[in-house]
């Protein structure tokens, strides 16, 4: 594929270091900002972004068909989150083996007991792909999976095409900066978040941005969060111990803290276990659940975006489920899907144990967990496997093909890391929002893309966990 630089720019060592102080200026001009790991509740200590010097190729065709797919993966999310005996088949075992799911799925199973269905949904999702290099040559996207909660980087992925236009330019490649995408999902974000407040109806109430007490990403929020407060949308940061301590649901379970109304309670945080650091954070989740706002996600949406779920719609007929009459659909989706497969105990298991096991290069062992950092690859899906294969544990994990995209060169900007070239690897995520009030699809739109991209060297991990960083499709 064409690439913004030609090889004789990434050798001229000079010209580089040029380019990457003035990327870095821009990045801070633009706020394409990062609290310091070191010091995250400190305000006045900031660094950039870790971000790409130049962008990053991707086929025009391939970046159009991940975008035209969101809308009818928003709509299927929505579609399973509702699902009830959906959800209770396929997470029977994983919820019998892995804790966490489990604790949500009971969460989930109250809220049905109590026959509570939220009128109104509000789903804010990211899918992400690679591109998977075919024994012909030729590229196909191939999703890694959807995140149905905290889906980051919004903010700073409306502030980055700035960035690279300006190097590109200063670079002395004026055509080339003009093929940056204009890229906003921020405004999407808030505009999806604004509706479900306004459906809500109390203008005196306000949307929570549920967070961590630590939040290195915290810019990536307050775009977000700033573009509500310009319509006059009031918000807050909370956490899960503001919730239970100042908490509670009058008799028509209308959600208020500290005598504050609650309009919206939009999940930054909350996905992995390490999150509810208390039986109180439980509480305090079930609370909101149990209450009238508006949750983004709610517990139905957030159980929509495990692994196993992922795994379970890969199997033939499913997907027909939830668009019996849409096979144009159907097959817009399943296009996307990679090699999926089961681990529960059992004939389909065993054998893909075995399959596993005999060539483990060729997988990814994927835990029921978000954020990055979690998957297991090569040698240690053998150590892995052979220690539970003949164990219920198993059924915590899927295991999936491993994508082979095709490595690229690019100079990956860090705090306080020279500028190299390196080979490199991009994932594309693609932004989509909904609102669904009564049964009808209010909104539903595909609002914006993010551009990661990591050392080939990595096999997991995203920006926050410190290994990828952000960067802009080149589309060729």
């Amino acid at each position: 594929m064409a690439q913004p630089m030609p090889d004789e720019m990434l050798k001229n060592t000079k010209l580089i270091n040029e380019l990457a102080d003035v990327a870095k200026d821009t990045a801070l001009l633009q706020g394409v900002l990062m609290r310091i790991q070191e010091t995250p509740n400190l305000s006045e200590l900031v660094v950039y972004a870790p971000f790409t010097l130049f962008p990053t190729a991707v086929p025009k065709a391939i970046y159009h068909q991940a975008l035209a797919v969101q809308t009818h993966y928003n709509i299927l999310v929505d579609k399973i989150s509702q699902d009830v005996d959906f959800l209770q088949e396929t997470l029977a075992s994983t919820i019998a083996v892995d804790d966490f799911t489990a604790r949500l799925f009971r969460i989930h199973q109250q809220i049905l007991k109590e026959g509570r269905a939220p009128s109104i949904a509000l789903g804010i999702n990211r899918s992400d792909y690679m591109l998977d290099q075919r024994d012909n040559g030729s590229l196909s996207l191939k999703q890694i999976e959807i995140n149905t909660i905290a889906a980051s980087f919004g903010g700073l992925a409306s502030r980055t095409p700035y960035v690279h236009r300006h190097v590109l330019k200063v670079a002395g490649r004026l055509e080339d900066s003009k093929r940056i995408l204009d890229n906003n999902p921020a405004a999407g974000l808030s505009r999806a978040l604004a509706k479900a407040w306004e459906l809500y109806g109390s203008n005196s109430a306000i949307i929570i941005f549920l967070v961590e007490k630590s939040q290195v990403n915290i810019f990536d929020h307050r775009y977000v969060e700033n573009d509500l407060w310009k319509r006059n949308i009031p918000t807050k940061r909370m956490q899960f111990e503001d919730i239970y301590k100042m908490g509670c649901l009058d008799q028509d379970r209308r959600l208020f803290v500290n005598d504050q109304e609650v309009a919206v309670v939009y999940f930054r945080n909350g996905y992995m276990p390490q999150n509810y650091s208390s039986e109180q954070s439980w509480d305090a989740r079930l609370m909101m659940e149990r209450s009238l706002a508006v949750k983004c996600p709610d517990i139905g949406t957030h159980l929509a975006g495990t692994k196993k779920v992922q795994q379970v719609l890969a199997r033939p007929g499913v997907l027909e489920r939830f668009f019996p009459d849409q096979p144009q659909v159907v097959e817009q989706i399943r296009a996307t899907f990679t090699g999926l497969y089961a681990l529960d105990m059992g004939p389909e298991g065993d054998k893909t144990v075995e399959m596993a096991l005999a060539a483990p290069e060729r997988f990814v062992l994927k835990p029921q967990r978000e954020g990055g950092g979690n998957n297991i690859y090569g040698s240690e899906i053998s150590e892995v496997l052979q220690r539970l294969k003949d164990s219920p544990e198993r059924m915590a994990y899927i295991l999936m093909d491993k994508i082979q995209p095709i490595p690229v060169k690019n100079i990956l900007l860090r705090r306080g890391a020279t500028p190299k070239v390196t080979n490199c690897l991009s994932e594309l995520g693609v932004f989509g929002v909904y609102v669904r009030q009564s049964g009808h699809m209010v909104m539903n739109e595909c609002v914006g893309h993010l551009l990661r991209t990591k050392n080939s060297e990595h096999a997991d991990g995203g920006v926050s966990a410190g290994v990828a960083v952000l960067d802009n499709p080149f589309l060729v």
